[in-house]
């Protein structure tokens, strides 16, 4: 009875037969976006009722699973909703939240405050350990692997792979695979251009303080677009595009410009009004590793970046 226990329990983690109780079958009359026409067409259900539904794969297009929120409808197209019921998870996943997960990869909003992964020296709680454990919840034997990273005070988006393979695709195909990094800096004064492009090349030390330099030192190139967003006496809000991702890139191309990132004493902010760093990673684009279709993610700028602006600070 143990042996068919497991074996049971693994159909269900994989969506099989008997993880069918309900379906629910919807014809798509006019072209929409997923969530949109799910929040329409499920008016009881929540909007994070209907991202659980998407996160645990459980809504069909055709005869293909999509997961993505955004994912375009159109007019013909059948949409299934699986009622199964989902085992919740066991794991503490504070500090996290999972925007999309299949068989190869997580992409998560980290929190403020969070590292991405420990040193021997730091063993603390991260992004890596809490999506350790959740893993484990479905199968001991899951593992993740790091993809890419964002400082410890850095919020927003980012990218683990479930399996060496996804790793690795991703990992050396990084400029192939990324079709956009969009960011959101909070940054002190009044940038004067709308929008420009920064070019410099950065160079750690001994002391593991980056310097940047107009002309190649020997360190690494580095280019930032930005497009200011909104201004006040005091602040700049802008979006911030990298077309490559150097370790505290946009935190020292900010200083350069003059506008250092608000919180970041590192590199020469003097107030913190957030009682955090200004920058969110927004937007990640990428071609998925495995199945090859472009997913795009995006979250809300931080609730404490706008609300700077509502008092005209």
């Amino acid at each position: 009875m143990k042996n068919n226990k497991k074996t049971n329990r693994k159909k269900l983690n994989k969506g099989g037969k008997g993880n069918q109780s309900r379906v629910t079958t919807l014809k798509v009359t006019e072209a929409a976006e997923l969530m949109n026409f799910l929040m329409e067409k499920l008016p009881g259900k929540s909007r994070n009722n209907i991202k659980s539904l998407l996160v645990h794969r459980q809504v069909r297009v055709g005869n293909k699973t999509i997961s993505q929120y955004n994912h375009l409808l159109a007019e013909g197209d059948v949409v299934e909703v699986q009622w199964a019921k989902v085992r919740t998870s066991t794991s503490n996943t504070k500090g996290v939240e999972i925007l999309f997960e299949d068989d190869h990869l997580i992409i998560i909003s980290k929190d403020t405050g969070l590292l991405s992964m420990g040193t021997d020296k730091q063993q603390e709680r991260t992004a890596y350990n809490i999506l350790k454990e959740h893993v484990k919840v479905s199968d001991p034997e899951n593992k993740i692997f790091i993809v890419h990273r964002l400082d410890r005070d850095t919020s927003g988006i980012m990218m683990f792979a479930k399996t060496p393979e996804a790793q690795q695709i991703m990992q050396s195909n990084w400029k192939k695979q990324v079709q956009e990094r969009t960011y959101v800096a909070l940054v002190e004064g009044r940038i004067k251009k709308d929008s420009d492009t920064m070019i410099s090349w950065l160079k750690e030390n001994s002391a593991f303080v980056t310097y940047s330099s107009k002309t190649d030192n020997g360190g690494k190139k580095a280019v930032t677009h930005y497009n200011v967003l909104k201004r006040s006496k005091g602040y700049s809000l802008a979006e911030v595009k990298i077309a490559t991702g150097r370790k505290n890139q946009i935190r020292i191309h900010m200083k350069e410009l003059g506008h250092p990132i608000v919180g970041d004493k590192k590199y020469g902010a003097s107030t913190n009004p957030l009682r955090r760093l200004g920058l969110h990673a927004q937007v990640l684009a990428f071609k998925h590793p495995i199945t090859n279709e472009i997913l795009r993610f995006e979250t809300r700028i931080p609730k404490k970046f706008t609300d700077l602006f509502k008092y005209g600070r």
